[in-house]
């Protein structure tokens, strides 16, 4: 297929592709067609931005949605990378991430590019995405935090009601080893600088 003939849009100026992009997606990971259409409906020019390929008969053949990071303000988290099943195998992603990198470095002047994979790791790698941490788009810090303990001994003071009758302190609050905000998963983070 000769990419000549291709473009990438940002959706919020084309909404006439929002119910054929809603079905795109939705393809490859069903969700109820409301709340897809909320979040592609919420694609502006700052983020989160929905940007779609498509062909010059006006076919949409694939999505990309850009969201922020709240912790990496020079970055943004790609989501829902889908090409049209029919059209795989034709170089259709390569090129929408060419394109979608070029958006972000370009039109939103960042610095680099986040995103999560099962299973597509080797196409990513090939574009020049390396592993990393884990990163949340929810704002939650995704350093691990180990809790101070204590070494203190000494056992807390009964406790007297009004009555004089003895009551026994609550059990001790667990301590905590390890704080993080990422919820686990078996996806590979992964990133690409400009």
């Amino acid at each position: 297929m000769e990419h000549k003939d291709l473009r990438v849009l940002p959706l919020h100026k084309f909404p006439q592709y929002l119910k054929p992009c809603c079905d795109l997606i939705n393809e490859e990971w069903p969700r109820s067609e409301t709340a897809r259409m909320m979040s592609l409906q919420a694609s502006c020019d700052d983020l989160p931005t929905s940007l779609i390929l498509i062909d010059d008969q006006r076919h949409i053949l694939g999505h990309c949605k850009l969201s922020r990071i709240p912790r990496i303000p020079h970055s943004c988290f790609l989501e829902s990378v889908v090409i049209r099943k029919s059209m795989r195998g034709k170089k259709l992603g390569t090129y929408l991430m060419e394109q979608v990198e070029n958006y972000c470095k370009h039109v939103l002047r960042l610095k680099m590019v986040h995103l999560s994979t099962r299973g597509q790791e080797n196409f990513y790698t090939k574009l020049g995405y390396e592993i990393c941490e884990p990163i949340s788009i929810y704002g939650g810090s995704t350093i691990s935090y180990k809790a101070p303990i204590t070494n203190n001994k000494s056992q807390p003071p009964k406790l007297i009601s009004s009555r004089n009758e003895t009551i026994p302190p609550p059990p001790p609050m667990p301590v905590p080893q390890k704080i993080n905000n990422v919820v686990k998963s078996n996806m590979t983070y992964m990133a690409k600088k400009f």
